[in-house]
């Protein structure tokens, strides 16, 4: 790692699927590899919502990961130009700094779907949060 942090920006309009599914694989997975101190992670939303889903918190729940005290949050695009990568969900069409990398993931939102499909959904944001720490922190 760099002397300086790592930046990940996690965004979805309402911030209370994706991307907090999102954001919180990738506070486990900086906790797992010791990299507290070299990763910030922030996530939010353009409209956020007033909860986050509560399919979402209980896919999450499966895996021991309690979103149920997480509020949405809405976020700017300054924050989000302070990043090193944002990743958006398929649903955002940021206009940010040129230094700033921007990923859309472009996945489901799962909200309203069944518990089998808002565990596909948690399943390949988990694969893709470690891609990205795979690539950025190796």
């Amino acid at each position: 790692m760099t002397d300086t942090p790592l930046k990940l920006g996690f965004v979805c309009v309402q911030n209370a699927g994706r991307s907090q599914m999102s954001a919180a694989f990738a506070e486990r997975e900086r906790a797992r590899r010791g990299l507290e101190d070299d990763v910030e992670i922030l996530t939010g939303g353009t409209d956020p919502a007033d909860e986050v889903h509560p399919e979402v918190v209980e896919a999450m729940r499966e895996l021991d990961i309690d979103l149920s005290g997480r509020v949405p949050q809405a976020v700017s695009d300054e924050e989000l130009n302070s990043c090193t990568v944002v990743t958006t969900m398929g649903c955002s069409t940021l206009e940010l700094d040129a230094d700033v990398t921007v990923r859309d993931w472009a996945l489901d939102d799962p909200h309203g779907q069944s518990v089998e499909r808002v565990r596909d959904i948690r399943d390949e944001i988990e694969r893709r949060v470690n891609d990205l720490f795979d690539e950025y922190t190796e």
